[in-house]
């Protein structure tokens, strides 16, 4: 056993939080069933609803005595450091360590106690269970095992067991690694991988905009409730412009302020992108060249600079989640999905109905498909969110169901964590049995989420992705944490290129039509082109349907189809106004009616005349025969 001071600089987290330890590596003295064995005995692991489940919140020993251990086998000589501790997470049970004891071995055979001084050293546990609280040794000890003891714990008669969720400090020493040889420890990429608060962040996306100042704009949103500004990278061949058939695309990270690895990983993009575009890498010229890009990576500033200021390891699951304002973001867009479901009970004239709304203005985002960063998961969630009936999950497709099942899918199946078949679940639910994709109301239900309001109410298609199970990973594994996410980054931001594109004219003045409704047969959910007429269907390779209409022109109806190759299919429209409106314009111009036209509209009212009579005479007959079948 070998003892050192204490330097300055913090040792990272062993990773039982990251579950870079893995199950093996944890032993204890007894557990009081499968779902709190060991294993669960993670800092901030979250447990399943169902009391006594595979999946509980924390390790929870089967005796209530000072006798009992949890172990940590750090697989190789390393310098700990200090301990994070937490209660159990559980909405059944209150279970908290309130003191303990730590001890190390190089064998498990023979244990050596932390010290204090000439006396044994007892730290401080917790005294509720979910703060996470920190003891740092008075002096690291270089060894292969530690085990921590506890000495006090709640108790409440026959309830109150030994129960905590932990994660360990150490280095690994000069010339070792605590990675498996076959796992990454760090990225051949050259970026700037650590935790950016507010103004960091500010410096950061100011330098990639003076290394790239041709291809990149930096813009705001809006503010915070404190006033940070919600700045937006785009990234483009010409910034601040929409170009003609080119579709926009957007990744928003932070709208949970704790779930911080979305953030920087949006940062190394805007970085990347910058240098490999200035490299010449084709696969990065042609996406700048081909899509306007716009990186949001702190939605929720506020929310980030609390957990910041804690820590990696200390904000715990919840610290900074929300806004300044104690809002969740992500159930604080309006309730579309509602206001749809009760106009389909409503309506009798199923052709009334609407089935989507209007885009946002232009000079706020207009955008194709976009995923939304968030953490504490390992998986990709697709609309809808909310249930029909507000049951705590149920499957609840949208009319695009199999697209957006692709979107999920190539995230999913692009990202090196997520597509591990060997890898364990992070908490309470196994999502490898669902090959890391699922609807987001089959998980639970979300009412007014970002995901349905897109959908809803714009030509947006969005997906959630859950990065990895730690939501505010220790600086350490940023770097391993891109490598997992760059290709999926990349690979999900092409498919803004899948279906069909256009341009619906004006037939005559070849003028584009704004607000010209694109229906697909089939799929009940149509968009709208925007102020130059251009317009984009993201659409599964097949055979389609496509009708484009709008006020004051005949609808038209064209065989579109999507081929598997990464760019999309051309789907123009021309439109011929009717008669009816090329009156309304030329006599908004003070223009003389042509002949053409007058006859056009004479045709029409003769039509319309003889409708109304034969309609008028149906009705005289009608009545003649009630008064005949009265009188007999």
């Amino acid at each position: 056993m070998v003892k050192v001071l204490l330097s300055l600089s913090e040792c990272p987290p062993l990773g039982l939080e990251s579950l870079k330890v893995k199950d093996t590596q944890l032993k204890a003295s007894s557990f009081k069933r499968r779902g709190l064995g060991p294993h669960r005995g993670r800092l901030n692991i979250q447990s399943g609803i169902e009391d006594g489940d595979i999946y509980d919140g924390a390790w929870c020993a089967q005796y209530r005595d000072k006798k009992q251990w949890l172990e940590v086998d750090a697989l190789r000589p390393t310098r700990f450091t200090g301990v994070i501790l937490q209660g159990r997470n559980s909405i059944w049970s209150w279970d908290v360590v309130y003191t303990y004891k730590v001890q190390f071995s190089n064998d498990t055979l023979v244990w050596t106690p932390c010290m204090n001084g000439t006396e044994e050293a007892v730290f401080e546990g917790n005294q509720n269970a979910e703060t996470p609280v920190l003891a740092l040794f008075n002096t690291s000890t270089v060894a292969r095992y530690i085990r921590i003891n506890p000495q006090s714990w709640y108790e409440n008669g026959t309830d109150g067991d030994i129960c905590l969720r932990a994660e360990v400090l150490g280095c690994a020493l000069p010339g070792t690694t605590r990675r498996p040889p076959t796992e990454p420890t760090e990225s051949k990429d050259k970026l700037d991988f650590r935790h950016h608060n507010y103004e960091e962040m500010r410096k950061l996306m100011k330098s990639v905009n003076e290394a790239c100042p041709d291809i990149t704009r930096i813009y705001s949103i809006g503010k915070s409730y404190t006033g940070l500004k919600l700045y937006v990278m785009e990234i483009s061949d010409n910034p601040g412009k929409h170009e003609l058939g080119e579709p926009e695309f957007r990744y928003v990270a932070g709208m949970h302020g704790n779930e911080a690895l979305g953030r920087e990983l949006l940062l190394n993009l805007m970085e990347y992108l910058c240098q490999e575009y200035k490299r010449g890498d084709q696969r990065v010229v042609h996406l700048v060249k081909e899509t306007r890009i716009h990186l949001l990576p702190s939605m929720n500033p506020d929310g980030y600079e609390m957990a910041f200021k804690k820590g990696s390891e200390l904000s715990g699951w919840a610290l900074g989640r929300y806004s300044y304002e104690g809002i969740d973001m992500n159930h604080n867009f309006a309730d579309l999905n509602s206001v749809m479901w009760k106009a389909i009970e409503l309506e009798t004239d199923k052709s009334k109905l609407i089935n989507h709304y209007f885009p946002i203005p232009e000079d706020v985002w207009f955008v194709q498909n976009h995923a939304n960063l968030h953490g504490g998961e390992l998986v990709v969630t697709y609309p809808y969110d909310m249930t029909r009936d507000w049951a705590p999950r149920e499957h609840t497709p949208t009319a695009d169901e199999s697209f957006f099942r692709w979107l999920a899918t190539v995230y999913a199946s692009t990202n090196q964590v997520m597509s591990n078949p060997d890898r364990r679940p992070c908490h309470n639910k196994d999502f490898l049995r669902y090959n890391n994709i699922i609807n987001g109301a089959d998980w639970h239900n979300v009412p007014g989420s970002m995901n349905d309001f897109s959908y809803l109410h714009t030509n947006c298609f969005e997906v959630t992705v859950e990065l990895s199970c730690d939501k505010f990973p220790h600086a350490s594994e940023l770097p391993v944490e891109w490598e997992n996410n760059r290709e999926s980054l990349l690979v999900y931001m092409e498919q803004v290129h899948r279906g069909i594109k256009g341009v619906v004219r004006d037939k005559d003045t070849e003028a584009g039509i704004a607000d010209a409704v694109i229906k697909v047969d089939d799929i009940d959910h149509h968009i709208r082109s925007v102020a130059d007429g251009d317009y984009w269907r993201l659409l599964n390779p097949g055979e389609y349907q496509v009708t484009a209409s709008a006020e004051g022109y005949f609808p038209s109806t064209r065989t579109c189809r999507v081929m598997y190759e990464h760019y999309p299919t051309l789907c123009d429209f021309r439109l011929t106004k009717t008669p009816k409106q090329r009156l309304k314009d030329i006599l908004a111009r003070g223009g003389k009616i042509p002949k053409d036209l007058q006859l056009r509209l004479r045709q029409l009212r003769l039509r319309k005349l003889r409708v109304t009579t034969k309609a008028i005479n149906q009705r005289r007959a009608a009545a003649a025969a009630r008064r005949a079948t009265r009188g007999a």
